[in-house]
């Protein structure tokens, strides 16, 4: 598995320190981020899933804890829209460059509008998807939001 992804050149490029992380995926997890958080022997409030939905039928990204659920309703007062979706996965492969179960937010084809989970900012470190099934990123919550420029909100349900 290359550790080398566009995720984690564009965190190379943006200066901030992180680690990767291998995992074995399993593809017929009921849960990707909860099965990555099991595999990596870590709790599912630091292991952060990466969903791509649309906002007044635009693109945009939400980073959560991987044993929540997005609230849409949330979503889209974080971002000042009104009404939020989940993108379709063949749209959201698209949109990002990256096969679903391997979608981060760090590095996708073209940068869009994210919300980060307030909560995940208390945790000491977490782990986002590195652009790859079975690859995550090691990093500190205020530096993934700092590099995605992300709105910090209450975003679950």
């Amino acid at each position: 598995m290359a550790k080398t992804t566009r995720a984690t050149q564009t965190l190379g490029k943006l200066g901030i320190t992180y680690t990767t992380h291998s995992y074995d995926y399993d593809p017929d997890a009921e849960s990707i981020g909860l099965q990555a958080a099991e595999a990596l022997g870590e709790p599912a409030s630091r292991v952060l899933k990466t969903l791509m939905a649309e906002l007044d039928g635009k693109p945009v990204c939400v980073v959560l804890p991987s044993d929540h659920e997005v609230s849409m309703k949330k979503l889209a007062a974080a971002l000042g829209g009104k009404s939020a979706t989940m993108m379709k996965p063949a749209d959201a492969e698209r949109l990002t460059g990256y096969h679903v179960g391997g979608i981060s937010p760090f590095g996708q084809k073209k940068r869009v509008p994210t919300a980060i989970e307030l909560a995940a900012l208390a945790e000491p470190y977490v782990f986002i998807n590195g652009g790859q099934r079975g690859l995550q990123i090691r990093l500190d919550p205020k530096d993934a939001a700092q590099a995605l420029n992300a709105v910090a909100a209450s975003v679950t349900a």
